[in-house]
């Protein structure tokens, strides 16, 4: 087993300390926050930080094997980065970024709707094929329009993200001046908070351009007129999908389909009656709806209810390693994580985010030896204590 890393380890916690430095507080808080009073988004931690792995001696570990398959691709550890909309503006064309680290690391990346680098871009830059998250519009021939560019540009699993019919009320935003009133208090504090920022000026607001949703730059405004953002998101997001449009969007996309927002079992067995390949245990990470059940503790459940039918991804507070174990333990096929790559990212690039995800494979490595598994296959419930 490697215990080998090209620098000291650095945490998920490391690198948000990291990000938050060099960040406009305005984009830290958009990512790093959570809707209303943010305790789902807590509990998503607090929720894996109390489960206890069973530790088992005197077993042969000497090899470990942390590999797996994801939506049928092959992965080094079972971990996808998750989509995240505008990582092209926490760091100098983010998407891309990202994507070269994911492919050095043997991991899925998944590329969203509202990225800032386009899917041509993202392809030229990527050894393999990747994921694509769809968010579903009132116009459903620019969702076919987009649907056709990921698969020509390699695309091999879609993640529809079902949860956001409305938009959560995510307070640091409207605090910052990212939303509510474009008043010109709250426009000179976003210039202020630029402004004591000057290596993110140089990084992104300089050599980061262009500015603009990649793959949606022919219908959405500019990414940095954040009111006009949100008036287009609230215009074009459609909140009267029903598992009929599912069945629609499986007639058109030949690729794996994921559902991703599923928190109830009776969800995700409609899911795989719609004809999903899987389901993504989600909250959207604590940003919409405040006061649900942490991702964690719904995963059992809904990992029961569709048994062997579709494959379980799960995201939301996964910080480590360890919590990947869990994660598994609890019947998951793989975790997705999204502020914790966003972090590395925008505090230490390109390096960062392999060296976070270098990071998590050795924390698993370690966690299965001392809870005496050597294949992913042989995680279960058994791991934890009970």
């Amino acid at each position: 087993m490697s215990r080998t890393l090209n620098v000291a380890p650095v945490t998920s916690a490391d690198y948000r300390r990291l990000a938050e430095k060099r960040l406009p507080r305005f984009l830290f808080d958009y990512v790093d926050g959570g809707a209303n009073e943010e305790r789902t988004m807590a509990v998503n931690v607090a929720d894996l930080a109390a489960l206890r792995i069973r530790q088992r001696v005197m077993r042969d570990v000497s090899a470990i094997d942390t590999s797996t398959t994801l939506a049928g691709q092959k992965a080094a550890i079972p971990l996808a980065l998750a989509p995240v909309g505008m990582a092209g503006m926490f760091a100098r064309r983010g998407e891309v970024q990202a994507m070269r680290a994911a492919d050095q690391a043997g991991v899925p990346f998944t590329l969203s709707t509202v990225g800032i680098c386009p899917i041509e871009e993202v392809r030229a830059a990527a050894a393999g094929p990747f994921w694509y998250q769809l968010y579903m519009m009132r116009d459903r021939e620019v969702v076919q329009r987009l649907l056709a560019s990921a698969r020509a540009g390699g695309c091999t699993a879609l993640l529809f993200t079902v949860d956001l019919a409305v938009a959560g009320l995510r307070y640091r935003d409207f605090r910052n001046g990212m939303l509510g009133r474009d008043t010109l208090r709250a426009k000179l504090a976003k210039a202020w908070q630029i402004g004591t920022r000057p290596g993110w000026i140089r990084d992104v607001g300089l050599l980061g351009k262009p500015h603009c949703f990649g793959s949606l730059s022919d219908v959405v405004p500019d990414p940095t007129d954040l009111h006009a953002y949100k008036a287009w998101i609230d215009a074009q997001f459609d909140p009267t999908v029903t598992w009929k449009d599912i069945e629609w969007l499986r007639g058109i996309w030949d690729g794996k389909l994921y559902i991703k927002g599923v928190l109830e079992p009776d969800d995700a067995r409609a899911a795989a009656d719609a004809g999903a390949d899987g389901v993504v245990v989600s909250n959207h990470g604590g940003r919409q709806l405040d006061g649900v059940a942490s991702t964690i503790s719904k995963l059992p459940g809904v990992a029961e209810a569709v048994g062997d039918r579709v494959e379980v991804l799960v995201d939301g507070g996964i910080r480590d390693g360890i919590d990947v174990l869990k994660a598994v333990a609890l019947g998951a096929r793989g975790a997705l994580i999204g502020r914790p790559w966003v972090w590395a990212m925008a505090g230490a690039g390109q390096q960062g985010l392999s060296d976070l995800l270098a990071g998590f494979k050795l924390e698993l490595q370690v966690a299965m030896a001392l809870a005496g598994v050597t294949r992913i296959a042989d995680i279960d419930r058994s791991a934890l204590d009970s």
